[in-house]
């Protein structure tokens, strides 16, 4: 599985590019500020549309500008892109997107998304289309949560064969919890965890073995991630498929 790590980091360039360097990337187009030493440090990178970022704002999103920007900073170690895609929209709106959009740009790939809150069949239909989807929670389902765990559930067994084995490729949208990833067949996740967490002032911290650098604090925080993986297959369980349709 790969893990990709959010940006922005809150420190330095210089501390950035020693935190990131021979790791994987995940950059929001609504903050690429970053991008130049992701591009130069990290194994490989990708790029998130920003949509939850310019929602929480209150800004709108150029498409057209985004799928510019993708041209001009494509290259080898970028893996893909996340399909345009609305926060709280309507599944005709987030179809009406896709088809708008390249699936391809200077060969980098776009990766649509299903939101929790969204019909199985409308997942049924992207699978049928895509070779990676990305998976993120949708109103009223929060994260790790029983009826969150549900609906994930079902998701799988639609996503795997008989054997548990994904049929596409799966990206886990801000899912980069080891209480998440460990129990899904993922290719790769991400969080904004380490980013959002190494100048926190965390009980962690303290003692006489803390680390003392934002560096070391973020090894910390990496290591606590990158030392788990995804299974290689989904473990069927008895759920309730009534309970979303």
């Amino acid at each position: 599985m790969i893990h990709y790590h959010g940006t922005r980091i809150a420190v330095s360039d210089d501390q950035v590019a020693r935190i990131l360097k021979s790791k994987h990337a995940f950059v929001s187009y609504a903050d690429t500020s970053q991008l130049s030493i992701v591009k130069d440090v990290c194994q490989s990178w990708a790029l998130d549309n920003g949509a939850f970022s310019f929602w929480k704002s209150g800004k709108q999103i150029n498409f057209d500008d985004y799928f510019k920007f993708i041209e001009e900073v494509s290259g080898p170690s970028m893996d893909f892109f996340i399909i345009p895609d609305v926060i709280g929209g309507t599944e005709e709106e987030n179809d009406d997107l896709i088809s708008q959009s390249p699936y391809q740009v200077n060969g980098v790939g776009g990766v649509p998304v299903w939101h929790t809150d969204e019909s199985l069949n409308r997942l049924n239909r992207l699978l049928e289309s895509f070779s990676k989807i990305a998976i993120g929670s949708g109103n009223g389902l929060t994260p790790n949560s029983p009826d969150w765990w549900m609906r994930i559930y079902q998701a799988m067994d639609l996503l795997t064969d008989n054997q548990g084995k994904p049929m596409t490729k799966i990206h886990g949208l801000r899912m980069l919890n080891p209480e998440i990833f460990q129990k899904l067949p993922f290719e790769s996740a991400d969080s904004t965890m380490v980013g959002r967490n190494i100048n926190a002032q965390r009980n962690e911290w303290k003692g006489s073995y803390s680390p003392l650098s934002h560096y070391a604090k973020a090894q910390v925080l990496i290591d606590r991630i990158e030392f788990f993986n995804s299974p290689q297959c989904w473990e069927r369980v008895p759920i309730q498929m009534e309970f979303y349709q």
